[in-house]
């Protein structure tokens, strides 16, 4: 049963309540990490990709799979492996034989790509090669195979899986392939009460299904939206003052920790998840404390840290918010 608002009648608070309808969907299976699921659908209104980085058995690959259900779209899921290959995630070519004339033409069959929302499971266990395959999807929503381009259907999205503690046989993500992705968001463990409630969940009865509460043309129809709202000067200065104080060449803390910060595309996502970050709240125009909200999931990720910051144990998410912070004054 669809529970959606009609396409008609999408406005800002046709938004917010999608929001809170897929928050209860999830909810019904997910024990805590609010701050995971309301960034994850900051990614999803805002038409961007995420990598959720978590040890395993936190229910990552569960949350995407549970959100693709929630909204109705098409859902594929990749695991990634050493021996995966390129063709493997875009599709490959067939030789085809028609029956009638005897000519023989390839035939392109698409691959797992082609879907509406994608979950790239543990993506640094598979070679940068393949990695790369990726790239062209995640930035222009298309694949080219033999010289043809391919669109991929909207919405597309890709959430990937990332294992942050076992290195052994995995391929750390290249700045290309991590700058193409709007968040990091890490996944920690629950709390006692929170583990507790998920095993009664869990282990007692059934396991709850995701009803559908958000059809896939909805969400396209409130993703243009969001993107057509305004957005002020001061956010958009606001922004440009977060990326540039990220670079070592701006001074401060940048010059002190970092190697590399960030570049333009992280100004360009701090200012879609400012909007979208206001919009699921009813409110039509971002201000500069939307963009605060989203400055950690945003460039946490695109930073490069120096020897320094290592040996002082210094992480990304303290200089961010330390970034934040003296902005904010």
């Amino acid at each position: 049963m669809n529970l959606s608002t009609p396409p008609a009648e999408i406005d800002l608070a046709a938004i917010g309540s999608a929001r809170e309808r897929l928050l209860s969907a999830i909810g019904q299976t997910i024990v805590g990490q609010e701050i995971v699921v309301d960034t994850m659908l900051t990614a999803l209104f805002s038409n961007g990709h995420a990598i959720f980085v978590g040890v395993p058995g936190l229910a990552k690959t569960m949350l995407v799979r549970m959100l693709a259900s929630a909204v109705g779209v098409k859902f594929s899921r990749i695991q990634f492996t050493p021996d995966l290959m390129p063709s493997d995630i875009t599709g490959t070519q067939m030789l085809d034989e028609d029956p009638e004339t005897g000519k023989r033409r390839l035939r392109f069959v698409p691959g797992p790509i082609f879907t509406n929302l994608l979950l790239a499971d543990e993506i640094n266990r598979t070679p940068p090669k393949t990695q790369a395959a990726l790239l062209e999807a995640l930035s222009e929503r298309s694949v080219t195979a033999a010289g043809e381009t391919h669109y991929l259907d909207q919405p597309f999205l890709a959430f990937a899986t990332q294992n942050p503690i076992e290195q052994e046989g995995t391929y750390p993500l290249p700045e290309a392939a991590t700058d193409r992705f709007m968040f990091s968001i890490p996944v920690g463990y629950p709390s006692a009460e929170e583990e507790m409630e998920i095993v009664r969940r869990t282990v007692v009865g059934t396991p709850a299904t995701t009803p559908e509460v958000l059809s896939a043309h909805e969400l396209v129809e409130m993703q243009k939206l969001i993107r057509n709202l305004p957005i002020t000067d001061d956010v958009i200065k606001t922004c440009v003052r977060l990326t540039t104080a990220t670079r070592p060449a701006s001074g401060g803390e940048a010059a002190r920790w970092l190697r590399w910060g960030a570049g333009p595309r992280a100004t360009q996502f701090l200012a879609m998840g400012a909007r979208t970050h206001a919009a699921l709240r009813g409110e039509e125009v971002a201000t500069v404390d939307d963009v605060f909200a989203v400055a950690v999931p945003v460039l946490r990720h695109r930073l490069v840290l120096n020897f320094e910051a290592s040996a002082e144990g210094v992480d990304a998410d303290d200089i961010v918010r330390t970034i934040v912070e003296r902005i904010a004054r």
